[in-house]
Order: structure tokens, then sequence, then C-alpha cells
């Protein structure tokens, strides 16, 4: 296998504080974003199995023991969720902390 050939780039980037900060945020709120589609996936996904998404369709799970694994499932993601929430907060902190209104 021969060794990769990666051609020479050297983009030059100007950013100014001010647009570093914008970049920085719009970062944070394109996660949330995407926090809050999980969020709402996981709320469907529990309607799903109880029967309140689709009330015309039965619902799939029937027997308790796998709504609690179904259950167990939804709080371990969401538990995710949280800590990311989290990292999320400690970075916008930080990002406060270089540009203070």
């Amino acid at each position: 296998m021969s060794q990769a050939n990666i051609p020479n780039i050297t983009p030059i980037i100007s950013l100014t504080l001010g647009g570093t900060v914008n970049l920085l945020l719009a970062s944070i709120a394109l996660e949330e974003l995407a926090l809050a589609h999980i969020v709402n996936a996981e709320a469907e996904k529990i309607q799903y199995v109880v029967g309140t998404l689709f009330p015309t369709v039965t619902p799939p799970v029937t027997s308790i023991s796998n709504l609690l694994l179904i259950n167990d499932s939804v709080r371990k993601t969401l538990q995710d969720v949280i800590k990311k929430e989290m990292l999320l907060q400690f970075k916008m902190e930080n990002i406060m902390e270089i540009f203070p209104t």
C-alpha cells in the first residue's frame, strides 16, 4: 500500500474576535437543535409504544417487562442528552468569558 498523497493546501482565513464568537455560538445553537430532535424522537418512541402516537394502531408492547426495557433505553438516552447539555453550558460560559457583554 502506498503513502497517501495530500496536496499542500494553505488557505488564508481571517476571523475577527466577534466573528469567532458568532461561529462558536452558532455551533452551540446547532448542537442544541440536534439534542432537541433527539428528545422529540424519544418522546415519540414512548408515545408509539403506549399507543398514543397513532391511536388506531395497536401498541406494539404488550408486557410490562418490555415497556420497562424501552423506558430504560429512553432514560439512558436522555441521560446522555443531559450530559451533552452540561458540556454545552460550560462551552457557553467559556465563550462569554472571552467576549463579555
